[in-house]
């Protein structure tokens, strides 16, 4: 039976032998890292070349031998070589250098049954290696395995789903398989009754004991497969699901493991995060976090992805998740396996968003447990770490711990970090921290204003959205908040500048610590003199909610300075604001209302208010329950109110000929204006 490539010379073959066994282990590395492709894959670099030359000499006697004999020398040469270590990189390249891949793949089409059962165990374990993994597949072996999965033998089918989730680690042979309509092959596999699920090994036949052996490899398979998001997809439409939630109910570990992976894979897919509800998974999912760490892992991963709506986050409560988690947190034992903690955290954050979550957790002291997590080296465990405790932290109670625990330190030590998305989230603690008097004070003997405002540099919008939230509560809250804006050099101008973004997120969060800002009037001037009144006029026709309601409230504090609030008129913006009201969000009346207010202080303003039609939602707005909104909506009508008294006075006045005081000029003018547009009229 010879290999696809053709024999090779057996001087040659020995040649390689014998150079691979002189090559210095502490030089070589002939496996290569792992690649992108791998998707976060970890190849064990333990096992180095610690074979024999006599080992390696063996091995490519025992290839020639499988290239040039019969069947039956292919079979006594595929045992053999099982009886050698496959798992030393030694012994994988030296089959591989010697043709052995060829053989291998190539008799998996023969029809000798015993030939591929061995065949599929040597390529099993040797394609732990990656570089022999790509070999395979570029062989041609991931169409082939699909094929066998139809073969009758049980055994077979197995061995090569399992094979096929080696094989599968590679972003190509999962493209193949889909190609191939491999994946409803390997779903049937998972097709085993409740019943057979549910009895002990001890007590199946071994008819059960093959279909729980099919189950265990075909899971192993789904989980390999579902690395691709379009692999889960078409997953789905075959009804994997219902498939899945069988699996992780059985009490068979080896099936249950696998299983729980696929579904950590995909639950942040929403067919998926949906059916783990309907299919009632999430009490099976929270009996894993009690199993052991690679369950553990899975488990967690799974609730953190399937989290996403306040259904599934009182189910976990409901079903006892919260505790595990906790406890997961606060085992040092564990603390070394990052994949864990990352899932354990994630599993915290998505839980604490859920208000009847965060009284669980207090009362298991989660703030202290995850305080611990922010020294940890790890970066998707700090970011979901500080995830978390922006959650929990929205509960007064808990920024005390922060305090006593040393986690403001801690916290603010990791403003100083790159990595992206924990620079999303730690401004977000700071920003719940600085509620709080006593951790305001220590935020700002750390220098944690300047830290958090020097984020308004980072390129992604939603750091600078963030670090823009952060710095309200920090401005408002300091003991000298004006002073200590100033001293951050081109701090006011940074903050101003991003009014130019395009991101809407960002323009709302400006504006909202543009307007704690403005109260300060040294600040104000400062930002007036950078030109804030035109940027925010450039604004006002936005229809994003959130960004309307923060304009109004940013305007309305910076027409205390100058001609601000003549220059809002006069660029047009009052319009814009007076439509604001049409609005069915509450909070925007109310900073429409303060804006329009502050505006309605310059007597042109008054009138452009009056021709678009203020009036009667100010009248409406007098009535609201809502005693800011009220106060603001009254004092507009006052001032165009009293325009309108001042307009008909003057009238009176210039029927009877007097002349009124130099004092009353402006009015006069103002009045004579407003008369004339209700002339047109």
């Amino acid at each position: 039976m010879s290999a696809r490539n053709g024999e090779e010379d057996p001087q040659q073959c020995s040649q390689k032998v014998v150079y691979v066994r002189e090559l210095d282990p502490s030089d070589s590395d002939s496996s290569g890292p792992p690649t992108s492709e791998e998707d976060g894959e970890a190849w064990l670099d333990a096992k180095k070349s610690e074979s024999s030359t006599t080992d390696l000499w063996i091995i490519q006697k025992l290839i020639r031998y499988m290239k040039t004999g019969n069947q039956t020398a292919t079979l006594v040469g595929l045992c053999c070589i099982q009886d050698f270590d496959l798992t030393l990189e030694g012994n994988q390249m030296a089959i591989r250098d010697n043709g052995g891949l060829e053989v291998l793949v190539n008799v998996l089409e023969t029809k000798e049954l015993k030939i591929k059962l061995c065949a599929l165990d040597v390529l099993k374990t040797i394609s732990e290696n990656i570089e022999i993994r790509i070999n395979i597949i570029n062989l041609g072996i991931t169409p082939i395995l699909v094929a066998l999965l139809d073969d009758p033998a049980k055994d077979l089918q197995m061995k090569a789903a399992q094979c096929l989730a080696m094989v599968c680690l590679r972003r190509k042979a999962r493209k193949i398989v889909r190609k191939y309509h491999g994946i409803a092959k390997v779903i049937d596999l998972l097709d085993v009754s409740p019943e057979i699920l549910a009895t002990n090994i001890e007590e199946l036949n071994d008819q059960a004991l093959d279909s729980i052996n099919l189950a265990m490899a075909g899971a192993e398979a789904l989980c390999s497969l579902s690395a691709s998001r379009n692999n889960c997809n078409v997953m789905a439409s075959y009804g994997v699901i219902p498939l899945l939630a069988r699996c992780i109910h059985s009490i068979h570990e080896r099936v249950t493991t696998p299983a729980l992976a696929v579904l950590a894979n995909s639950a942040s897919i929403p067919h998926y995060s949906l059916g783990i509800i309907t299919e009632g998974m999430i009490p099976d999912i929270v009996k894993s976090l009690e199993g052991d760490e690679k369950l553990q892992t899975n488990g967690a991963t799974t609730i953190f992805k399937c989290a996403v709506t306040d259904k599934a986050r009182d189910l976990i409560r409901i079903a006892g998740g919260l505790d595990p988690l906790v406890k997961i947190l606060s085992e040092e034992s564990l603390f070394e396996n990052k994949k864990l903690l990352a899932g354990t955290t994630g599993a915290v954050w998505m839980c604490a968003k859920y208000h009847k979550n965060i009284e669980r957790f207090n009362q298991l002291q989660t703030v202290s447990a995850l305080v611990r997590h922010l020294e940890d080296t790890n970066e998707e465990v700090l970011t979901n770490t500080t995830g978390a405790l922006s959650e929990l932290l929205k509960d007064s109670s808990n920024h005390a711990v922060m305090v006593t625990t040393g986690g403001i330190k801690l916290v603010v030590n990791l403003l100083n970090e790159t990595y992206v998305p924990l620079l999303r989230n730690v401004p977000l603690v700071i920003m719940q921290c600085a509620r709080d008097s006593k951790c305001m004070d220590k935020i700002e003997e750390l220098d944690g204003v300047r830290l958090v405002w020097s984020l308004l540099k980072n390129s992604d919008p939603r750091v600078q959205e963030n670090a823009a939230w952060a710095l309200c509560p920090c401005i408002e809250h300091a003991k000298e908040s004006g002073e200590m804006c100033r001293s951050f050099v081109g701090g006011l101008q940074l903050t101003v500048s991003l009014l130019s973004s395009e991101d809407t997120g960002v323009l709302a969060a400006v504006c909202a610590a543009l307007s704690v800002i403005a109260k300060d009037l040294e600040n104000l001037a400062v930002i007036s003199d950078h030109g804030v009144v035109k940027k925010l006029c450039q604004l006002v026709d936005t229809k994003d909610k959130n960004l309307r309601q923060q304009l109004g409230a940013v305007i309305a504090n910076s027409c205390s300075w100058g001609g601000n609030c003549k220059e809002y008129g006069r660029r047009g913006a009052i319009p814009s604001l007076v439509s604001y009201m049409i609005d069915d969000v509450p909070s925007i009346h109310r900073t429409t209302a303060q804006a329009l207010f502050s505006l309605s202080k310059n007597a042109f303003n008054c009138i452009t208010m009056h021709e678009s039609g203020v009036v009667p939602y100010l009248l409406k707005a007098v009535s609201a329950k809502d005693e800011v909104l009220q106060e603001a909506a009254a004092g507009c009508l006052k001032n165009i109110r009293k325009l309108a008294l001042e307009a008909e006075t003057f009238h009176l006045y210039d029927d009877k000929d007097e002349m009124l005081s130099e004092d009353d000029e402006d009015a006069i003018i103002m009045a004579k204006i407003a008369e004339e547009h209700e002339k047109k009229k």
